[in-house]
């Protein structure tokens, strides 16, 4: 990584780290930020789930069992999330009820964000599922992501307040999901190592990083511009219907 990219990683991370956890912190904002986690780990897992089955038939048993924990802890930390918001008497929206009642319209939660569209540039929607995508592809772009993700993760907790329920155990929630998240980092990072030289390693690991400060400046400009503005993802109210063992006990990550 170059020392112009180093800046601007270390500058956009910082944007970020402010950014969400104010969004976590606002009461207002909560709410939609907590959907929008539920949203993004609940969907990874059908991706995660093939990926593991493709690993398996390819022979390399140790990927398919990372994966198929990766998907599972992706399954809880959805778990979590919406049971934090059932504690905030909200819930997810239903899109694909939104999507019977304007079936011509491409629903705009599975449009590309201007982010992933600058992070996988150059990459077809084909390329990128789950039976097509390269493995060098999806280990080191989740690499960042996860890498990322383990720690903002904790800034957001480091900012909740500890002198009411909801928040202390959103806190120690968002904990949980953050060391998950390191753990996925390091299975990914070792899945390169055993399928290439550590310096070939390193430069993957630094043309995504590139391209992670590249989607973020996309991000930030969009948002500068009035662009993309956050959609709502929650409505009133709790689903009647949760399966009994998908409510969590306790706000946690185990």
């Amino acid at each position: 990584m170059n020392f112009l990219t180093y800046i601007l990683h270390v500058v956009g991370s910082g944007a970020i780290a402010y950014y969400t956890a104010r969004q976590i912190r606002d009461p207002l904002t909560r709410p939609n930020t907590l959907a929008g986690f539920q949203l993004a780990e609940s969907g990874s897992v059908p991706f995660l789930t093939k990926l593991s089955q493709r690993a398996k038939a390819e022979g390399d048993e140790w990927l398919a069992e990372k994966l198929a924990k990766h998907a599972a802890d992706e399954t809880r930390h959805g778990q979590i999330f919406a049971h934090a918001l059932k504690q905030l008497n909200k819930q997810v929206i239903d899109f694909k009820r939104e999507r019977e009642k304007t079936p011509d319209e491409k629903p705009k939660e599975q449009q590309r964000s201007p982010f992933f569209d600058a992070f996988f540039k150059d990459y077809s929607p084909e390329q990128l599922k789950p039976e097509n995508m390269e493995w060098n592809v999806f280990l080191a772009s989740t690499y960042i992501l996860e890498l990322d993700a383990s720690k903002d993760f904790v800034r957001m907790a480091n900012v909740l307040p500890e002198d009411e329920p909801t928040s202390r155990n959103l806190k120690k929630s968002l904990l949980s999901v953050a060391q998950d998240e390191t753990g996925h980092a390091n299975y990914l990072y070792e899945a390169m190592m055993r399928r290439m030289p550590a310096t070939q390693v390193q430069q993957l690991v630094d043309e995504w990083r590139t391209r992670k400060v590249n989607a973020l400046i996309a991000f930030t400009s969009n948002m500068l511009q009035g662009k993309d503005k956050p959609r709502s993802l929650v409505q009133d109210g709790v689903p009647a219907e949760m399966p009994a063992e998908s409510q969590p006990q306790e706000l946690t990550a185990v």
